[in-house]
């Protein structure tokens, strides 16, 4: 076979020694999780170059997708990014420290906080999400016309389940 893979070779030593089992979902979930490995590492390397840790991203790139004025309560912003509101305390105050988010009050009522993405935030964002679509996108390259938007819907069907 021309074009063999990884996946390929593990699933083909597994047919040979548990020939009672059917091994095909291998061939999409061995792919989709080596693939996963190697897109997270592309995304560490174009946020790294923006001087970003993968956490800064996410939580920059949830207020800059809020649209103006790019601010959002930290309970929102937990539940963008999943994690704890201790953790999501932590990184507020990072991030704050880093210039690149604002924490203030909300006119009118004091007791809510809103954290807002400065200048320089949504700066170092917009360069760092430009920089990941373009490794994105020339990932994509390699498809044939259409064939990218046939896989994403593929995908869609398999992860909305989780997230339902």
């Amino acid at each position: 076979m021309t074009g063999q893979d990884e996946v390929d070779r593990i699933v083909e030593a597994w047919e040979r020694e548990r020939p009672d089992l059917d091994v095909d979902p291998l061939r999409v979930f061995s792919r989709v999780s080596r693939l996963a490995r190697h897109l997270d590492l592309a995304r560490r390397a174009a946020f790294a170059q923006h001087g970003l840790e993968v956490w800064e991203f996410d939580v920059l790139s949830a207020l800059r997708r809020a649209g103006a004025p790019y601010e959002l309560t930290p309970g929102t912003l937990l539940t963008q990014t999943l994690v704890s509101s201790g953790t999501m305390t932590n990184r507020i105050d990072r991030l704050v420290d880093h210039g690149l988010v604002l924490r203030h009050s909300a006119p009118g009522d004091r007791r809510v906080v809103l954290v807002r993405l400065t200048e320089r935030g949504q700066e170092i964002v917009d360069a760092a999400m430009t920089d990941l679509l373009a490794r994105e996108a020339a990932l994509l390259d390699r498809l044939r016309p259409g064939e990218d938007a046939e896989l994403a819907a593929t995908l869609r069907t398999l992860l909305t389940p989780f997230e339902n």
